[in-house]
């Protein structure tokens, strides 16, 4: 089987690694003094694109729960690893009904915890609503 893979700078190990430790609740597989590696079979991967042409990049990284069981697992890591904590709840997101929260890593980066039960027609309502884009690219 594959494997993503995703390499993020960051600007202290030190504090990273405390970071990615409690957020994977696993510690690195490879520690050197400029990198850290965490090999992981748990969580899996959702990759996801989105058209915002003005401000391309990443967007966010996340870790999605098969059950509310899960996300508590996953939020409690979260807790663990001492950042803000911004609890969003049940939102419709990315043509998807959710339950979710936020955190942001010592590099500014976002990461959601969510668990994800049913569709959804529109790609988001309340503070994930965003107007459809003027120049949208064909569906392919």
């Amino acid at each position: 089987m594959k494997r993503f893979h995703v390499n993020v700078r960051v600007k202290s190990l030190h504090e990273s690694l405390a970071f990615y430790t409690a957020l994977f609740g696993a510690k690195p597989t490879v520690v050197k003094e400029d990198y850290a590696k965490w090999m992981l079979e748990d969580p899996r991967i959702n990759f996801a694109i989105s058209l915002h042409p003005e401000n391309a990049g990443i967007e966010h990284l996340g870790i999605q729960a098969e059950s509310e069981e899960e996300l508590a697992e996953v939020y409690g890591r979260l807790k663990r690893a001492k950042g803000a904590i911004r609890e969003e709840g049940k939102c419709t997101c990315c043509y998807a009904k959710s339950e979710k929260s936020w955190i942001t890593d010592p590099q500014g980066v976002d990461w959601e915890a969510f668990f994800t039960f049913g569709d959804s027609t529109v790609y988001g309502e309340g503070i994930n609503a965003r107007p459809a884009a003027k120049n949208q690219e064909a569906a392919i």
